[in-house]
């Protein structure tokens, strides 16, 4: 019987044409190789499984081989190819940093360093997992590594760079590998399939690929164990099986669903999930994954941030026309914050019940906060809302020049007489969207407008109480583009706004420095007197 290779050992790159994912690094070595420009010594670091010894292996048998191609590639005929082919080299040692991590293996590394290359040009030394070396290692190896003899190399690979010593990174350069995309794992694992004479369904190894997380080697090993199972044809149904990964179908359906409103049509499609074995937060995860690509589906930029199939692709395009940004962004809000209380809920299907209700009532919120005029107001959820600019700001919207305004019109002057009928309960829900539109920009106003209700008095008059003066000048310079939001919004525009500090608070805290100190020497009235010696001054 002829021993099973692993596809990942089988399928390794030979050569710098063949790396999958890293361009860039796999070019500079070759344009150093072709220029004579090698360093002493190099890092490689990144993920798991995205080709670091590999690399290390390639750089090391290129440069001792006899006859390099015009593009740096080994001839793989020469005595130094072939013995390296046949793990025989003798130019060429690696060496498991996890194992050999003591003062005595890199002095003993250092004395084979002393002799030279019986054969080729270099002696190469490949130290893999090279952050596990102890500090004195490290601190035997510093000499050598900065001063080795003209035919030594040193590889140095890792995947956690921040554990390795800042005097063994100033000795080396530096290369960074990337997690490799989906679309370049799922295209080499349709050249493997072609290789063993595998039927393989797009889709199928897309999913392979997603389930890989950017690393190759894992991405074989799941698809060997996929062709153990499944024989010569790997089905997209195969897959979903074996890995434990929920259907997209059920996504687009509950997102289908969510659009409706149909909450009973959403609880059964859950139940049809739970049924199956999945858990409830693996559940959670992949919604939140899929409402994600609905959201980078709405502008032509952000679509090439989807890592799905191309026929997946179009699906998501499709649904995507149909939403709304703003509905998103709210479900995607929801799902997040059940995910955080998912493992602490008693209860926890009740719990994802509960979320996915919610996200149904979502679509009659926004119906809700909608204002019946002629032209709706954008609320600040939108996407495309931008806040009026104060004069002399820039637009928060990026591109947007300010918008003039003429001497006579002020923030506070209405622009016509209408006044709507609206309740308490709409004003506060209005507040909240203009807080909400503040959060990035203006986050410690936006928790300032959060921190109490609005109160609506008689003859459309708006109080809102704060604790302090400081807070009261912050929120007069948004005083004005307030007023003329909830005009807008409310469609009345004879509203006006108080602002109120509170007064005879029993404890007030201290919010300046200047207030913090007055707090402190009330307690402590000697230091007042070292104020005073030392003349220093309390900012306010």
């Amino acid at each position: 019987m002829q021993n099973f290779i692993v596809s990942a050992r089988k399928y390794r790159p030979q050569t710098f044409d063949t790396v999958v994912g890293q361009p860039s690094i796999t070019n500079t070595l070759r344009n150093a190789i072709l220029h004579n420009q090698l360093a002493q010594a190099f890092l490689f670091c990144g993920p798991r499984g995205v080709g670091k010894t590999t690399c290390a292996r390639i750089l090391a048998k290129t440069i001792n081989c006899d006859n390099l191609s015009p593009r740096a590639d080994a001839c793989d005929a020469c005595s130094s190819c072939i013995s390296f082919n046949e793990n025989a080299s003798f130019n060429i040692y690696e060496l498991d940093g996890a194992s050999n991590n003591s003062v005595d293996d890199i002095r003993t590394l250092v004395d084979q360093v002393r002799i030279p290359p019986q054969m080729g040009k270099y002696k190469v030394y490949i130290i893999d997992e090279v952050h596990m070396l102890s500090a004195s290692a490290f601190n035997a190896f510093l000499k050598t590594l900065e001063e080795p003899p003209a035919y030594a190399k040193f590889i140095l690979a890792t995947t956690e760079k921040h554990k390795i010593i800042p005097t063994i990174l100033s000795r080396c350069q530096i290369f960074d590998f990337r997690r490799i995309s989906v679309d370049d794992i799922a295209g080499h694992l349709h050249y493997v399939a072609g290789q063993e004479q595998i039927i393989a369904e797009e889709d199928a190894l897309h999913i392979i690929a997603q389930k890989a997380d950017g690393a190759m080697r894992d991405a074989l090993s799941i698809f060997d164990q996929l062709v153990s199972f499944a024989g010569q044809e790997l089905t997209y149904e195969t897959v979903l099986e074996n890995l434990n990964v929920l259907d997209y179908e059920y996504y687009f359906r509950i997102t289908e669903k969510i659009l409706q409103q149909d909450a009973p049509g959403v609880l059964l499609i859950l139940n049809e999930i739970l049924e199956k074995g999945f858990d409830g937060q693996h559940f959670l995860i992949g919604f939140g994954e899929h409402i994600r690509n609905l959201l980078v589906c709405k502008d032509a930029e952000t679509v090439k941030l989807l890592e799905t199939a191309p026929n997946i692709r179009q699906r998501y395009l499709a649904q995507a026309n149909v939403c709304d940004a703003g509905l998103l962004l709210k479900i995607l809000d929801v799902n997040n914050r059940c995910d955080l209380n998912y493992r602490i809920s008693n209860n926890k299907r009740l719990h994802l019940e509960l979320a996915l209700m919610q996200m149904c009532t979502l679509g009659q919120e926004i119906q809700a906060e909608t204002p019946p005029r002629p032209k709706p107001v954008r609320s600040a959820s939108d996407p495309g809302y931008r806040i009026p600019d104060l004069p002399g700001t820039t637009s928060i919207k990026a591109g947007v020049k300010p918008e003039k305004k003429s001497p006579e019109t002020s923030d506070d002057q209405p622009q016509n007489n209408s006044a709507s009928d609206f309740s308490e309960e709409h004003l506060r829900k209005q507040w909240k969207v203009f807080a909400a539109g503040l959060q990035t920009d203006y986050p410690h106003l936006s928790t300032t407008l959060t921190s109490r209700d609005p109160v609506l008095k008689e003859a459309w008059q708006i109080e809102f109480e704060i604790d302090n003066r400081i807070l009261e000048e912050e929120l007069n310079q948004k005083r004005g583009e307030l007023l003329e939001f909830l005009k807008q919004a409310l469609d009345n525009y004879q509203i006006s706004l108080l602002i109120r500090v509170q007064e005879n608070q029993k404890e007030q805290k201290p919010y300046t420095d200047k207030e913090k100190f007055e707090k402190m020497a009330d307690k402590n009235p000697e230091l007042n007197k070292l104020k005073e010696q030392l003349d220093l001054d309390i900012e306010y």
